[in-house]
């Protein structure tokens, strides 16, 4: 498990305010609304170390433990969810290798990806597979001591200005059952490798979401992850618990957020002669706003800090994501209605996070599916079945 020295975290957590509040939140609405890449900001987070957070310092990582790490994104998300995304789906890559790849793998990808050199994501959906992910029809075929690929990923992370991912495939598409047939690679751009469209999507702008298309894309046999074919779906799993914490936190951040925004705004306006907080009708929404974003906050801890002990936690981490999402919706909904017509304005903040909070209940697995991992694991540890 990793540690963290909790002189050392909290001096890394004011680092964290400090560039949020005197770097991010000033430029957060210039970069949201034009959808720009936040170039800038990007080269920041590199200095931060924020692409090798999780990354072990063997590697050139800080290595900090997923609740720590789970707190910075909080912190970010607060302001501006969006950017945590592109660290995060970066992370997820450097997981499946660290976790997973064999050790020349490790030596030579994941100092690249801890300093930012090298930045991607996880390249899973397809336009026929989502949460079934068993679904894909992309394929992998030997050819020598190369694969080539061919087929389609959509809704990728970091999919325009990202240069690797961590690429789930079938090597053996008549497997049966389907997941044995699935292998992950390690799949950088080049020949055969294009990006398509540029997706649109209502809120989490700035950060990339993108088509790749791979076209007899030939890639050497050393860049499957373990260098074994039919484990890509048990690696690609074995990630997604830390990527539900994260989204979790993300909920938390916004839900925490959106508090904060509603409070400011209630305590300034007045109607009737004093400041509408004072009034029953909006305290009661500020009551049951605080008590989510607490309850999100520590739900997210318990799932990272289960994660940390090298639990099993995907019951956890779905209980995390589901609540911490929904908290993220039902707050940033709250806090619009709240500031009234200014809620609507894109000149205020709560906008941006009434935009955002939708994404948290559908991305790493719609919360549907979330309670049903949730069932099902609570009925197993319970002794039902």
């Amino acid at each position: 498990m990793a540690k963290i020295d909790p002189a050392d975290e909290a001096q890394l957590f004011a680092t964290i305010d400090r560039w949020v509040a005197r770097e991010v939140a000033p430029r957060v609405k210039e970069f949201d609304h034009a959808d720009k890449w936040p170039a800038e900001i990007v080269e920041q987070m590199k200095e931060l170390g924020l692409f090798g957070a999780t990354v072990s310092p063997e590697y050139g990582g800080l290595g900090l433990p997923a609740t720590t790490y789970a707190q910075i994104v909080m912190k970010i998300s607060s302001v501006w969810m969006a950017i945590t995304g592109i660290f995060n789906s970066h992370l997820m890559l450097a997981l499946a290798v660290e976790k997973f790849g064999t050790e020349p793998q490790k030596r030579h990808w994941l100092p690249k990806f801890a300093s930012g050199e090298v930045r991607g994501g996880l390249a899973l959906t397809e336009p026929n597979a989502g949460t079934d992910l068993q679904a894909i029809r992309m394929t992998a075929r030997r050819d020598k001591g190369d694969y080539v690929i061919n087929g389609t990923k959509t809704w990728i992370s970091n999919g325009i200005e990202g240069s690797c991912f961590a690429l789930l495939v079938k090597t053996n598409p008549e497997a049966s059952p389907r997941y044995s047939g699935m292998s992950l690679f390690i799949a950088p751009k080049g020949p055969g490798f294009t990006v398509g469209r540029k997706l649109e999507k209502l809120g989490y702008h700035s950060i990339d979401s993108g088509e790749l298309v791979f076209q007899d894309y030939r890639i050497p046999a050393d860049h499957l992850i373990g260098e074994a074919e039919g484990r890509g779906f048990t690696q690609v799993a074995g990630g997604l618990e830390l990527g539900r914490i994260n989204v979790a936190a993300r909920g938390v951040g916004i839900a925490e957020g959106a508090l904060r925004l509603a409070t400011d705004y209630a305590q300034i306006r007045q109607t009737f002669g004093k400041p509408i907080i004072e009034h029953q009708a909006i305290a009661t929404k500020i009551g049951e706003m605080a008590t989510r974003a607490r309850a999100a906050r520590l739900l997210t801890l318990d799932a990272a800090q289960a994660f940390d002990r090298g639990d099993r936690c995907d019951m956890q981490a779905g209980m995390a994501k589901y609540f911490a999402s929904e908290a993220a919706l039902e707050n940033s909904t709250e806090s619009m209605r709240i500031h009234g017509a200014y809620g609507y304005s894109k000149e205020y903040d709560i906008e941006r996070l009434y935009r955002d909070a939708p994404l948290t209940c559908i991305g790493e697995g719609t919360n549907e599916m979330q309670k049903l991992i949730i069932a099902r694991q609570w009925a197993r540890q319970s002794g039902s079945v």
